[in-house]
């Protein structure tokens, strides 16, 4: 009779990292996740795009979560993004009022996604940016990018991450303004016009 070692890699259940997924898309969408902005706030401005694959086909169950500072460059301090019903434990949702800076949004059936934030302030040295963190099938490790806004050139230019960037792959970390407030930014996981993406160490 042969003894197996219970501890030995070929033994060991994968665990949800180990696993190309998704398993987020059960329970971290939140409803109005995309909603951050408060209603009617005249700051307020709308990031939309698709996640696309390498081979350049767009993912419906993509997960994206957005981080961004107030026109300011303050950064929130208010909760309220899953607020949930003290008597019943049921989610209510934003409050529409406090701005917390946080949305996370799942991409729909076209790969598509949004985002109703206040436009970022700059924070030190930076150019203005929202901070991007997507999860999707095929990554054992959700990646971080920046989506920044355009509009002040000579911050862009200036900025110590985009300055180091040629041309073009400088502009994968730059939305294309379609005017009245809204920008597009698409996210490539791979393959031509991949996005930059950072890694914190």
């Amino acid at each position: 009779m042969t003894k197996t070692d219970p501890g030995s890699p070929k033994n060991v259940p994968p665990t949800p990292s180990h696993t190309v997924g998704p398993f987020y898309g059960y329970a971290l969408p939140f409803r109005g996740g995309e909603d951050i902005a408060p209603l009617g706030h005249p700051d307020t401005v709308t990031v939309h795009g698709h996640v696309y694959d390498g081979e350049g086909n767009p993912l419906p169950d993509a997960l994206l979560e957005v981080w961004g500072p107030d026109p300011r460059g303050g950064l929130a301090t208010a909760d309220g993004s899953m607020r949930r019903d003290p008597a019943s434990g049921g989610f209510l949702g934003r409050n529409g009022v406090e701005f917390t800076g946080f949305g996370r949004i799942q991409t729909d059936a076209d790969g598509h996604w949004y985002v109703r934030t206040l436009r970022p302030g700059a924070r030190g040295h930076h150019a203005p940016y929202l901070s991007l963190c997507v999860f999707a099938r095929g990554l054992l490790t959700h990646l971080f990018t920046r989506i920044h806004l355009p509009g002040d050139e000579a911050a862009l230019a200036a900025d110590p991450l985009l300055s180091r960037l040629d041309t073009e792959r400088r502009a994968t970390l730059i939305a294309a303004d379609e005017g009245r407030g809204t920008y597009r930014f698409d996210v490539r996981l791979q393959g031509e016009g991949e996005t930059v993406f950072l890694e914190f160490t």
